[in-house]
């Protein structure tokens, strides 16, 4: 299958490249960790009809997303995944492989499925897990309430139908619950404390945060 490979960070220096870049119709770039427009515009330009492959974090991916949200490509452009880390949540979420050929062949291969993609209100997208915390405030999943107080942690990621997932970790010696809620949005209101999206810390700590399902999927590719 045609595609345009994106080789991100540490990825660069894989072994398999070489071989990767050698296979009929496949091109391969190396780029920066967590690339932005000056690395990805272009190549999107040219993708006519090749699916696009991103070896790297859960960080690299959300980043090259972004760049599809923002050229409008979202929903034309089926997106293939290699982790560079057993650890992805992105492949945990979406259960995907992760041991590096077998990822490769699935995301060269496989079809893609809608998925939703999550939004903030800061510009960015979701597309493994974002927690806040710990935290003291109110916070609803879409009209229900699942935050009044203090949490340990909040964790957020998205989910098939409804669009995401928000996980509340209750803190405390004898209070140690989880609650599950399923929405299209999250959002909240609290003291100054640390968001952290795709395993990268926001520069500066929220008062305010909210995360929702975009109105477009993200055609990921899962499988086989």
């Amino acid at each position: 299958m045609a595609a345009i490979v994106l080789a991100c960070g540490r990825a660069a220096g894989s072994k398999g490249l070489p071989a990767l870049a050698e296979m009929p119709g496949v091109e391969v770039h190396t780029v920066p960790s967590r690339p932005g427009k000056p690395e990805v515009d272009g190549l999107l330009a040219t993708l006519d009809g090749r699916r696009l492959v991103v070896i790297g974090r859960d960080a690299d991916l959300a980043a090259v997303v972004l760049r599809l949200l923002r050229t409008d490509n979202l929903a034309d452009v089926p997106v293939g995944f290699v982790p560079t880390s057993p650890d992805s949540d992105v492949a945990a979420t979406w259960e995907m492989q992760t041991a590096a050929g077998r990822a490769v062949e699935v995301a060269l291969n496989g079809e893609a499925d809608r998925v939703p993609l999550v939004r903030d209100d800061n510009g960015g997208v979701l597309v493994g897990l974002g927690t806040i915390g710990p935290v003291r405030g109110v916070g609803y999943c879409d009209d229900t309430r699942v935050l009044r107080g203090p949490a340990k942690l909040v964790q957020v990621t998205p989910l098939p139908g409804a669009g995401l997932r928000v996980s509340v970790r209750h803190r405390g010696l004898f209070d140690r619950r989880e609650q599950v809620t399923a929405g299209r949005s999250f959002e909240i209101g609290c003291l100054p404390t640390k968001v952290v999206r795709d395993g990268v810390v926001h520069e500066r700590p929220q008062k305010r945060w909210n995360w929702y399902r975009h109105t477009e999927d993200l055609r990921l590719i899962r499988g086989l």
